[in-house]
This record gives structure tokens, sequence and C-alpha cells, in this order.
């Protein structure tokens, strides 16, 4: 983990945190809530546009029944139970950026760098990464970085912030699954026109929102095209202006288009993090089971992306890695092993967590 002291910001652009927890998925935000009992706030950074990770980008509204006092859930449900059990504690998220860089620092502190600029010290940095991290695959056409660099291209960006996107411009979505179609619909109102584009004219998502569609189509306010993207075409100012379609039968077909909103899928890659100097093996991390610490001081792991005997990738195991993390980490920062507390009684966790103490 080299530092490389030419690539440093100044110290303006950093922001000194307690914790840094790479990874927004449950083991990620459960860290969150552990660490925060520990008093440890944290900052959570994740290439995903939202929380939730693997659960919500693949099992979004599949039930999940091995979460224990819950006898089933939904990925989605379960990423959005687990934020907001974290929320007394006010972590901060930095969604949509993916941790570039990772340097130790001459007094021994961690140095982090994501995609967005943003830069975070810390003297404890936990990778909650899964598999890697999930990253939108793109829209393999010339010119589309300069899109996405000028704001026309978007991937996977959440829903509130499709209106303020949409308004007034001619959107086309790009997309089959649940995603895209609510996406689509939910552009209708704000923009001047909503294009809907799918290799074939198939989709995938509940009843409800599949119907709401198909009433759309009907009443003329959203077009649905199957067809493949095959090029952009800009004004001369490099704006895009229309995207240029293979179509199934042959031929081709320019659609009007101000902004490009791309649902094409997503695929873990280890990316970054394989370049940090950390001992991988078969893309895990080894770990010290008693700490999930890695080798490298002040960096810990936890979830899928560490490997120690016995290890099992259950959400359930990764709970238990968290919770074992977060008081390694603040015996680390505090110099001491932490007390052992419980949230049925101590009055100190419950001021942490906002609640009222028995018999206050």
């Amino acid at each position: 983990m080299p530092l490389e002291t030419s690539t440093l910001p100044p110290d303006s652009a950093i922001t000194t945190v307690d914790a840094v927890v790479i990874g927004a998925g449950p083991v990620g935000l459960f860290q969150v809530f552990q660490l925060g009992l520990q008093g440890i706030q944290a900052q959570v950074v994740d290439a995903l546009p939202h929380v939730g990770g693997q659960c919500v980008e693949l099992y979004a509204d599949k039930p999940i029944y091995d979460i224990p006092g819950i006898r089933a859930c939904t990925g989605l449900e379960l990423a959005e139970r687990l934020q907001a059990q974290a929320a007394p504690f006010k972590p901060t998220y930095h969604l949509g950026q993916q941790v570039q860089t990772l340097q130790r620092l001459p007094d021994g502190e961690l140095l982090l760098g994501t995609t967005a600029g943003t830069w975070l010290r810390s003297k404890s940095v936990i990778l909650a990464t899964g598999v890697g991290a999930f990253v939108p695959r793109p829209l393999k056409l010339n010119g589309a970085e300069a899109l996405a660099a000028r704001g026309q291209l978007h991937y996977h960006p959440s829903q509130h912030n499709l209106a303020p996107l949409a308004q007034g411009r001619h959107v086309v979505v790009l997309g089959g699954d649940e995603t895209a179609v609510a996406a689509a619909v939910s552009c209708v109102d704000q923009a001047a026109s909503v294009t809907l584009v799918h290799r074939r004219d198939v989709f995938t998502g509940p009843d409800a929102l599949l119907a709401q569609l198909a009433e759309l189509r009907s009443a003329g306010l959203l077009q649905v095209v199957a067809g493949q993207p095959a090029a952009l075409q800009h004004s001369t100012d490099g704006a895009l202006q229309a995207l240029e379609l293979s179509l199934p039968e042959g031929g081709t077909q320019a659609l009007p288009a101000e902004l490009l909103l791309g649902y094409l899928g997503i695929s873990p890659k280890l990316g970054p993090l394989a370049d940090w100097g950390l001992a991988l093996e078969r893309k895990q991390l080894p770990v010290d089971s008693a700490r999930f610490a890695t080798a490298e001081p002040g960096i810990y792991a936890v979830g899928d992306i560490n490997h120690y005997p016995g290890k099992r990738k259950l959400i359930l195991c990764g709970f238990h890695e968290a919770t074992l993390a977060a008081f390694a980490i603040a015996e680390q920062l505090q110099g001491r092993p932490p007390l052992l507390q419980y949230t049925s009684s101590s009055s100190h966790l419950h001021a942490l967590l906002g609640v009222p103490h028995p018999g206050d």
C-alpha cells in the first residue's frame, strides 16, 4: 500500500472520520450499526447509487427466510430495515462512487480517494465489499463516456432523482427489467417524451407495474421500441440529439433523445481493491476470525470478501463478523477493550440509540 505523495490532495479537501465502511450491502449497513453502538460514527462508500448492494440489485423482490426473528422479507425490505436501524448514528453515505485509491499516510492513518473526488482519512477501514463492487454495465457506444460526463447519460439513477433529470427532456430508458420499467413510468409526467428500449418487447416486473406500462402505451404517453443501441447522434456542441437503434427486422431507427437512462444490469468487479497491496487469496481477504482484521493494520474485512476456517457466505454470518469487528475497532481506537453492554438494559446504549431508558 505505497504512499504516492504526488497524488495527495490538499488538506482542505480531506475529511477526517472515525471509520470508513466500503460497501453498503446488508453486512456493511449492520457494520455501521455495530460501530455506532461503540460510539464510532462511520461513513460509507458504495459504487451503486443506493444502499442494499446485491440484495437490492438482485433480490429486491425475492423473499429471504434466514434472517433471525424475521420470518420472511425481501432484499429491499431487509436493506430498508438495516438502514433505519443504523439511522440513529447518522452515517454519511457516499453513493455512486467507487474507492479508487487506498494509501497509508506517514502517521499510519489511511487515506481513501473515490472516483467522485471524495477524500476520507481514517484510522480504520472496513471492507464489506462482498464479491466486489457492483458496477453498472456501461453503454458500449462511441461517445457514451463523454455523455455521462455531460450528465446526459445516467446508469441506474435512484427513483427520487428521476424527476429533475427528466424535466422537459426527450428521455430514452434502456433495459427490460423492473427498474427500467419503473424508471420509464416515473418519467412520464415530467419528460417531453419517454421511450423504453429493450432488445425484445418483453418486460419483467410486478403485475401492477406491467399493467401501468401497458396503460401508458395505449394512451400514447410512453413509447416502447424493440432494438439494440447502435450509435449516438450529437449536435455540433457535442450534446445528445438522438439514439440510433438496430431493429430486429433489419434497418435502423433514430429516436429523439436528450437524456439516456441505462438499466443494463450490473456485474461484480474486484476493481481497484486488487491494486491496494492487500494479501488476497482467490480474490478473498484472509482474516483473524477473532477480530476480522486483515494482515494490514487498521483494515478489517467482513462478509463475502473475507475468508477464514469455517467461513460460510451467509448474511447471518456477516452480521456476526461485523459485531466482532466493531469491538476490535473500538479497542484499536480507544486503546482498551470496550465494555460489553446490552441494548436491553444499558442507559448508555439507549442514549446513543435515542430511545427512552426504562425508569426515565
